[in-house]
């Protein structure tokens, strides 16, 4: 099971049980406002965002307490999870391809920011393995990164990209099983980019409505 899997598996598992870069923007104006619950799980993509892909795990949302701190902030002592109020997560599937959204909502965007490099650097940017290349993903957030590699036992393609959006931390986790027709760098550029709109329609006050295209 590839990194990408099981990451994604172990964070819509728990969310459903109920238990316990750059600086340029992409249009957000003014002070950015922390997210309430259910505009986390409307920012993350659902069906209607995702066309061609099969919902394995519904957008879910939960206020984040020290069981989601030890998955969504895996670093010594919770580190990045400051000030964090709640943690969503999402899951699609389109043929041998596997796509998990999260998203971790703070108070601030000091805090958010502050959060950044710690979870980026201490946790994320490892997860499309030893070998993963940094690519860019376009002027999409406040900041961003990304790593295309191989996140499976044959080499199978896998992807993480990392977006700060005003209050918000933003991932997409994409793993492919198979080498070919899987997940390539557009692909995932293009998932993240829907998951970091929906974020900036939010945080200005408006339904998220950004989608794949179709």
């Amino acid at each position: 099971m590839s990194n990408y899997r099981w990451c994604g598996a172990i964070a819509a598992a728990l969310l459903l049980t109920g238990c316990g870069g750059g600086a340029q923007s992409d249009g957000g104006n003014g002070k950015a406002p922390a997210l309430t619950k259910e505009q986390v799980r409307r920012t993350l993509p659902d069906d209607e965002a995702m066309p061609g892909w099969q919902e394995t795990a519904r957008p879910t949302a939960v206020e984040m307490g020290k069981l989601y701190r030890s998955q969504a902030c895996p670093v010594k002592d919770n580190a990045g999870c400051e000030s964090s109020r709640f943690y969503g997560a999402s899951t699609f599937r389109h043929d041998a391809t596997t796509v998990t959204f999260l998203i971790i909502a703070y108070d601030s965007e000091q805090a958010a920011e502050e959060a950044y490099d710690v979870l980026w650097d201490g946790y994320y940017s490892k997860r499309a393995g030893q070998r993963a290349k940094t690519f860019g993903i376009g002027p999409i957030g406040d900041d961003r990164d990304a790593r295309f590699g191989s996140s499976g036992f044959h080499g199978e393609p896998g992807a993480v990209t990392q977006t700060r959006v005003g209050t918000t931390l933003l991932w997409t986790l994409a793993d492919s099983a198979e080498d070919k027709d899987g997940i390539d760098r557009d692909g995932v550029r293009d998932l993240a980019t829907v998951l970091a709109k929906r974020a900036r329609q939010a945080q200005n006050g408006d339904a998220p409505s950004a989608a794949l295209d179709s």
